[in-house]
């Protein structure tokens, strides 16, 4: 058995980051963009008004003066004369600063009669204006990577970007193996179950930015796995689930020995998720999860989200595990480092009391992973532990 760490290591050798594509804009949301991008225009493109008012001289700015007001600026229709002593232009959030003018003067603070408007109270300091480039202007760069969400889409629309440049998505193929399982909303046999695994491990890469495809399950037979492998052969990473220990019906070791496979490491001092297995098969990364449901969650959060981020080209640094006090003492922990599933409640972490690897029940309740390294010692109510959010 390899540690936990050295195990993570070695599954990132096994990958490297994706070729980059171009997209439409409205197709970048979620994805990570591979190289930096620049604005190709100034935010605002003019000075423009930051309120409804009138737009005049600040040099003539005094509660009580009159101006005449000789025409209107709206967004997308701007006043094109000039704006001389004495005179205004009534102008609208957005719309450009008329030339002559460098002040804004809001519409509660002015009476108007007519053409003629009176700074009815005092105006302030502000202008009101927001200068030309002051958001970003023509070459400001959005740095690479970044997933980009709704505010980044937000700002490559303005900086006028219609096509951004990002990762693929790496194509991951989900293999279950076992004649014990069915798919979801199928008829399972007395002997039989459905298949969890898949469809848990499907949301957390998709939701990662992985494109997951679910093969059909493969039964316990030489020949099924191998035409399972054979429909997985142009995947980026293949992820077999089950069928990864020893017993006489776990053959996926053997099978993918016949096909190929270079083999990288077999079983982690972990719990759960002991018997994992990698390597490369053809192109492909590989990794075997064990069948428990949450054998196999565990070791996608923490194995199998580093492997996508550093396909998508993001930092795969181990997330710095966080620490809370116990709600309760919890006994030594055994020669394996163990990822334990509790509760923090924002002030302290309940472990459960059932670590039961097929308990989905309770993986469904946890919010963390408590992390016990090796042989640690018992722990009292109030000390502090290690854990991952998930």
């Amino acid at each position: 058995m390899i540690s936990v760490s050295d195990a993570l290591d070695t599954l990132l050798d096994l990958v490297s980051p994706m070729a980059a594509e171009t997209v439409p804009l409205r197709a970048a949301a979620g994805r990570v963009l591979a190289e930096p991008v620049s604005a190709k225009r100034d935010q605002p493109p003019f000075a423009a008004s930051a309120m409804d008012g009138y737009a005049l001289k600040s040099a003539e700015v005094e509660k009580d003066a009159m101006f005449k007001v000789i025409g209107e600026s709206a967004a997308g229709h701007g006043f094109t004369g000039r704006v001389g002593a004495g005179q205004a232009v009534r102008i609208f959030t957005g719309a450009p600063i008329p030339e002559g003018a460098d002040f804004v003067v809001i519409q509660e603070d002015i009476s108007r009669s007519g053409n003629l408007i009176t700074i009815a109270d005092h105006p302030g300091t502000s202008t009101n204006i927001r200068p030309k480039g002051g958001d970003f202007q023509i070459g400001t760069t959005m740095d690479a990577p970044r997933v980009l969400g709704s505010a980044d889409i937000a700002l490559l629309a303005a900086m006028n970007i219609a096509q951004v440049p990002v990762r693929k998505q790496p194509t991951v193929a989900l293999i279950s193996t076992g004649d014990e399982l069915v798919l979801p909303g199928d008829t399972p046999g007395p002997d039989q179950i459905i298949a969890s695994n898949t469809f848990g491990l499907d949301a957390l890469l998709t939701a990662a930015g992985a494109r997951v495809r679910i093969l059909p399950i493969a039964r316990d037979t030489e020949s099924d796995l191998r035409t399972a492998f054979e429909l997985a052969q142009d995947a980026d990473l293949i992820v077999t689930i089950g069928g990864a220990s020893v017993g006489d019906h776990d053959l996926v070791a053997g099978v993918t020995e016949t096909l190929g496979m270079s083999r990288a490491f077999y079983k982690v001092a972990m719990r759960p998720g002991k018997p994992l297995m990698a390597g490369t098969l053809g192109q492909s990364a590989m990794v075997g999860l064990p069948g428990n449901p949450v054998s196999a969650m565990v070791c996608g959060h923490i194995f199998i989200l580093p492997m996508l981020r550093a396909m998508l080209g993001l930092a795969t640094d181990t997330p710095a595990l966080l620490t809370a006090p116990l709600a309760h003492p919890v006994s030594e922990n055994g020669p394996r480092q163990h990822y334990m599933r509790g509760r923090f409640d924002g002030q302290s972490v309940h472990v459960f009391d059932d670590q039961d690897s097929a308990r989905l029940t309770l993986l469904a309740e946890a919010n963390v992973l408590v992390v016990r390294p090796p042989k640690d010692g018992a722990r009292a109510t109030g000390e502090r532990v290690n854990y991952l959010p998930i």
